[in-house]
């Protein structure tokens, strides 16, 4: 993979999920904070990397898709 696609895929990746991680942490972090560190982390990432994987980024790209400019 190129240097450009690495960067572009990175910054796809991020794009999805820092607002994941913002609303996750706000919907379910209070019910999170009696558990230590290494536990709120994995139930954080059992539920984000699956919507990574099948939702949020195939939503990123369909989006992508729909508002670039078609090539003719």
């Amino acid at each position: 993979m190129k240097t450009k696609a690495k960067v572009m895929a990175m910054f796809k990746i991020w794009l999805v999920i820092y607002p994941s991680i913002t609303l996750l942490s706000f919907l379910i972090g209070p019910q999170l904070t009696d558990l230590p560190l290494p536990a709120r982390n994995l139930v954080l990432t059992v539920i984000l990397v699956p919507w990574m994987i099948l939702a949020g980024l195939p939503l990123l790209e369909s989006a992508i898709k729909l508002l670039a400019p078609k090539k003719q």
